[in-house]
């Protein structure tokens, strides 16, 4: 049975499988992350260009963090070494940055949370590196659409399955894959907490949301088919068929009549091309 927890903004909660429910506090605090998460999303995307390596992505997305007054949340997370992860063409997710430079043609996921007194800012979105082929560019469209369906369906009420339905329906009438493996998740003082968000599942299901439930919602679609594998490394996923996948990620907190989106760009770069 699925079990909620109403915490104040100044509890330090516990990841015991609850999900929680916040008050106002807390939804300024997660705006206020969000925000940064955005804007640093925002800044980035004049470097993302061919020639570029991922590493000096990552260099600016740490630079960038700690200038809003935060700490990039990934930096040091079961042992992960950088700021943000940087996932080129087939990684599904959790690309480690490194020297690899980005090539024209590329489609390229940039994904970073900053901790900002005490609040995650999860979000993730995608660029075009150069010219990019019409496919690719279809692919990126329909999961930007697969977000916002996503988030048309967070309001009181609703249940989690209704998320995942609608995202599932959407990307298969397009024949692309949805991935399985990766979920989004619970966010807050908690990195990731209870819910976990399926992007593919039966509308009806899964917990209610309520009013106070923040959480991220991050599609993982794929040009082929579903399927991923986890490299060597114990970060990269991959797609098995090794064909193109994209992802964008918002955080969002349920309201008493729907949803705010905390990490919506502030210069309104909401999906490629950003210029």
């Amino acid at each position: 049975m699925t079990e909620y927890q109403t915490i104040d903004a100044a509890d330090t909660p516990l990841r015991d499988g609850t999900i929680k429910l916040h008050g106002p506090a807390a939804f300024e605090g997660m705006r206020r992350a969000g925000r940064l998460a955005a804007e640093i999303l925002d800044d980035i995307a004049p470097m993302v260009q061919p020639g570029v390596t991922t590493a000096a992505i990552d260099d600016k997305v740490r630079e960038l963090t700690l200038a809003g007054g935060a700490v990039p949340a990934t930096l040091g997370y079961r042992g992960y070494q950088h700021s943000s992860c940087v996932s080129i063409n087939h990684v599904v997710c959790h690309g480690i940055p490194s020297e690899k430079t980005l090539k024209d043609g590329d489609i390229v996921n940039i994904d970073v949370t900053p901790l900002l007194d005490g609040w995650h800012g999860d979000s993730s979105r995608m660029y075009l590196v150069g010219d990019v082929s019409l496919k690719a560019r279809r692919l990126v469209d329909v999961t930007y659409e697969c977000l916002m369906i996503g988030i048309d369906k967070a309001k009181p009420g609703a249940r989690l399955g209704d998320i995942g339905a609608a995202i599932q329906s959407y990307a298969e009438q397009n024949r692309y894959g949805v991935v399985r493996e990766f979920c989004g998740h619970g966010v807050g003082r908690l990195f990731h907490d209870a819910p976990e968000v399926v992007h593919a599942a039966r509308a009806g299901t899964g917990p209610e949301l309520k009013p106070g439930m923040f959480f991220t919602i991050e599609p993982m679609i794929n040009l082929g088919k579903p399927p991923v594998k986890l490299l060597a490394d114990g970060w990269t996923a991959v797609t098995r068929d090794k064909s193109l996948s994209a992802q964008f990620e918002h955080s969002i907190g349920i309201t008493e009549d729907g949803c705010e989106i905390f990490t919506t760009s502030p210069k309104g770069l909401h999906k490629p091309p950003y210029s």
